[in-house]
């Protein structure tokens, strides 16, 4: 009865210590060491019910020194039976035998063993001299379950005391050091080791290596590993196990091939660790080696080095030879089945790894918090909304942790399936918003096009004090991007400054490209610039932006600087380059850009195909343009409607409408933009029924209302064909108010029309809505001057200079040997002047032999008939068509593109040009492309 109450008190005792010593925090280095306690599993098996049948047993206590409670003693610690071995413990005090040093040491083991080291400490602070085996065991305790602060205590505590270590507590103290990262102590370890003799000792020698290894050193720790006079395999493995623990996989695989060459066979741990390092460094070719000397030396059906491989498989992108272990392994594990599901998903196999996951539910396989927040990623990848509500009913089932792998996983699954409301009642309902969390939120709803929100989001949870990372920035600003939020960009922009991110990649693209996107291309410059490591995503931010500016020649520059600094370029990159060429109508630089898709084998990418479509179409060659729609492989709306649009810009409206239908049998549904360019082929073409039919069905047939840009182009439409009166009452009709392109269409029709009354209404709303535009004023005083009213032209004059208002300078752009020319009105600025002059005379002698008359009425200029015929000779337009003359071969095609629109009298003039010298010109003003040949226009002088 007495030792049974004796048991329970001292039970009684350790439970409640473990009650308060989990959580107490130490005040002393001596103190935590005496008092470290952690809750012990306690297993029962046959072997303790022996035991515990031998204590039982009457002869016990009648003949204590019969029983062998050291063999005892040994058991409970192999089995960690901590119950059993207290019970013993009892009756050692109760028959005086603890003072034995055997029995105390095989008591310190057990404890130490067993995490229970406040009776381990006791027991050597009670002894009147603990010897080497009781203060090996303790720091051997401490350093197993990650105690390094007291093992070194203990150790240090120790050698004060005189008690010299051995080959085995050197290893123990050794790995306390690397625990805490104590190089300095550790090199003071490695002196005594030197001074007792132990250096040479295999274990110690190894754990030197590791030591040196994981604090850093790894220059010593190599100088100690080969002075290690016979390296085993345990050897090896300790220094290419260091090198993967602090991801120098590089270093391990080489040392790995060292080792082989050497003649050392590498074991199963080996083989694992350069699995590892091979799945790290996404190298599948090496992998694949290793994995076959783990079938050559036979390993092949270690389950340890089975997982490892198919983590390795599925992490460097092999998914089919990942899964093809995976089904060799005989019972996989729930640690196998989440690097198989994990790996899929990681290489965005998401139809695999949900395949994966019905698989190992029908196993009886239970997944886990990890498989779960695998097949999450899955669910999120693929869009599938409903399986992804399923497992976060398994998650909410078996009340799992709400922690960032769950929280932010479900945030991000309803997120990507376009279900922010859930996605935000996830999101509320975590208690801890940790970072992933909220990233996940923003994320969302930058993804979902809701990007006020997003915004919105950021100084809320910076308030919160959960900070935020590179991922933060990159996702606000692309929002703020969106938003056109200058101020905000320069806000965030600062932000990034003071927290230390002015130099991550990141973040410094991010901010290129949002001061990019609103128009601020000189602070957009000035980052590019300014950031000394410059890669492929900072050139293509900054080319971009050059080239939404309208910098195309800039945007070409800079690729020129990218070839030269050797950075190859992705398809985005080209497909930028493509639309610098558009923008300038360059067409031979525009075809260089197309061999460079090809020689970079990006000739089938879509989105580069797109471009290459727009680049021909801009650049006047539509027969270029529909080759390489031709060869797109997969034509998505996008490439349907470039193609659409430059049929329309072209003046081929029938063209145009046959290939809308065409795309319509082959099942791809227009978009606003495709219905756009539908309505501008009808226009051009001057197909007016079959507009009205297209634009009254648009939202019947294709279920899209229409937009300011649909009812601009059934307004001009209208308007051309003289149908002022239906083209008013459109616009009366209109479901909200008109912006500036509906009332530029109607002041552009009063225009053609002469219709003064229509065109003064039109252009005092567009003075009211873009009071600061020229082209306004200058129609309305083309009216004038039409009919004229030359009081009212002056009027109009008067007008623009009391409100500051200049007029946008007409200019004209011609591509001659892979340059672009620039030319205003009357420029003399180019180095081949008097030539382009002398030409210009030439052709008036041609022209007026050919019967052109010039027509000088649409000049607004209050001079002389032969000073207004001298002014539209020296438009810009045909001071480039000239210049092209001059420096082109006989026969060559001339190219032009000018920012405003083509004037009457040039668009005469053109026409007769083509005819005397036997060329094509194109030119490609604000509104089409005008095709001159042969004395006529492909637009059929109406535009």
């Amino acid at each position: 009865m007495k030792l049974l109450s004796h048991k329970n008190s001292l039970q009684k005792r350790v439970h409640h210590q473990r009650l308060y010593l989990l959580f107490k925090t130490p005040l002393s280095l001596k103190t935590h060491s005496k008092h470290i306690q952690t809750s012990t599993v306690i297993t029962e098996n046959p072997e303790n019910k022996t035991l515990l049948s031998l204590t039982h047993n009457s002869n016990f206590d009648s003949s204590p020194t019969s029983i062998p409670y050291s063999k005892l003693l040994s058991q409970c610690t192999t089995s960690k039976s901590l119950t059993r071995g207290m019970e013993i413990h009892a009756r050692l005090i109760r028959f005086g035998l603890l003072k034995d040093p055997d029995f105390r040491n095989h008591l310190v083991n057990l404890y130490s063993k067993c995490r229970f080291f406040v009776y381990a400490r006791k027991l050597v602070d009670e002894s009147p001299e603990p010897d080497l085996v009781s203060w090996s065991a303790l720091i051997s305790g401490y350093a197993q379950h990650g105690f390094g602060r007291e093992a070194i205590s203990a150790f240090e505590e120790m050698h004060l005391l005189g008690v010299k270590c051995n080959e085995f507590t050197f290893p123990s103290v050794l790995k306390a050091c690397s625990i805490k990262k104590e190089l300095k102590l550790g090199m003071q370890v490695h002196g005594v080791v030197v001074v007792t003799g132990f250096e040479f000792d295999e274990f110690v020698a190894n754990s030197l290596v590791v030591m040196y290894a994981k604090c850093g050193d790894f220059v010593d720790a190599r100088r100690l590993f080969d002075a290690i006079p016979e390296r085993s395999v345990v050897s090896w493995n300790s220094l290419f196990s260091s090198y993967v623990q602090s991801d120098f996989y590089k270093e391990a695989v080489d040392l790995f091939q060292e080792m082989v060459l050497s003649g050392i066979r590498p074991n199963e741990f080996s083989l694992s660790s350069m699995i590892n390092a091979c799945a790290n460094l996404g190298d599948g070719g090496q992998g694949s080696k290793i994995h076959g000397y783990l079938i050559k030396l036979g390993y092949g059906s270690d389950p340890f080095s089975a997982n490892a491989l198919v983590d390795m498989y599925a992490k460097v992108g092999n998914p089919e030879d990942a899964v093809a272990v995976f089904e060799e392994i005989n019972r996989p594990d729930i640690i196998a089945w989440n690097a198989v599901i994990a790996g899929c998903v990681l290489h965005e196999h998401h139809d695999l790894a949900l395949k994966l996951f019905q698989e190992m539910k029908s196993s009886g396989t239970y997944p886990n918090m990890f498989t779960l927040s695998s097949a999450l990623k899955a669910c999120a990848g693929m869009g599938i909304k409903e399986l992804g509500r399923q497992l976060h009913s398994s998650l909410i089932k078996i009340d799992v942790k709400w922690d960032y792998v769950v929280g932010g996983g479900l945030v991000d699954m309803y997120a990507k399936c376009d279900s922010m409301d859930d996605s935000r009642l996830v999101f509320d309902l975590i208690p801890e918003k940790d970072l992933v969390a909220w990233n996940a939120l923003i994320s969302g709803y930058s993804q979902n096009g809701e990007d006020r929100e997003a915004v919105s989001l950021f100084p809320l949870m910076y308030r919160e004090g959960v900070g935020f990372n590179h991922t933060t920035l990159s996702v606000v600003l692309k929002s703020i991007a969106s938003l056109q939020a200058i101020s905000v960009c320069k806000q965030v922009h600062t932000l990034s400054i003071k927290s230390g991110f002015e130099s991550d990649n990141y973040v410094v693209n991010s901010l290129t490209d949002t001061y990019g996107k609103c128009g601020h291309v000189k602070d957009a410059t000035t980052i590019f610039k300014e950031f000394p490591v410059v890669d492929l995503l900072a050139f293509t931010s900054m080319i971009a932006a050059y080239v939404q500016d309208g910098q195309g020649e800039e945007a070409l520059k800079l690729y020129l600087e990218m070839q030269d600094r050797e950075i190859k370029p992705d398809s985005f990159v080209c497909s930028s380059l493509l639309n610098a060429c558009a923008n300038l109508s360059a067409y031979e630089q525009g075809k260089q850009v197309h061999v460079h898709l090809i020689k970079l084998g990006f000739i089938s990418d879509t989105f580069a195909g797109n471009s290459l479509v727009n680049m021909y179409a801009k650049c006047g060659s539509i027969d270029d343009a529909d080759c390489a729609f031709s060869e797109i492989p997969v034509r998505g709306i996008v490439s349907w409607s470039a193609m659409i649009g430059g049929l329309a810009q072209h003046g081929h409206g029938k063209d145009a409408l046959q290939l809308f239908n065409q795309m319509l049998k082959d099942g791809v549904s227009p978009n606003h933009i495709t219905l756009v360019s539908v309505l501008c082929a009808c226009n051009h073409a001057g197909l007016v029924n079959e507009a009205k039919q297209y634009f009254q069905s648009m939202e019947k047939l294709f279920g899209i209302q229409p937009m300011q840009e649909h009812y601009a182009c059934m307004i001009d439409l209208l308007g051309r064909a003289g149908k002022l009166d239906e083209a008013m009452e459109l616009l009366n009709t209109m479901p909200f108010q008109a912006n500036a392109s509906v009332w530029g269409a109607l002041l552009g029709a009063a225009r053609i029309h002469k219709n003064i009354e229509l065109g003064q209404h039109a252009a005092e709303m567009l003075f009211a809505l873009e009071p600061n535009k020229s082209g306004t004023h200058v129609l309305l005083a083309n009216i004038y001057a039409s009919v004229g009213m030359w009081e009212n032209v002056a009027m109009v004059r008067r007008l623009m200079k009391d409100s500051k208002v200049k007029k946008e300078p007409a200019m004209s752009w011609v591509e001659v040997k892979d340059k672009v020319y620039t030319f205003i009105v009357g420029d003399r600025s180019h180095t081949r002047t008097d030539e382009i002059y002398a030409k210009l005379d030439e052709l008036r002698d041609l022209l007026n032999k050919a019967g052109y008359v010039p027509m000088v009425e649409i000049d607004l200029h209050d001079v002389e008939r032969s000073e207004k015929e001298q002014l539209l000779y020296h438009h810009s337009e045909r001071l480039a068509v000239a210049f092209g003359l001059i420096a082109t071969p006989p026969g060559a095609t001339i190219r032009v593109k000018k920012n405003l629109r083509v004037c009457i009298d040039c668009h005469e003039a053109l026409k007769f040009i083509s005819k005397v010298v036997s060329r094509e010109i194109i030119v490609r003003d604000i509104n089409r492309f005008h095709h001159f040949k042969d004395g006529s226009c492909s637009c059929g002088d109406y535009w």
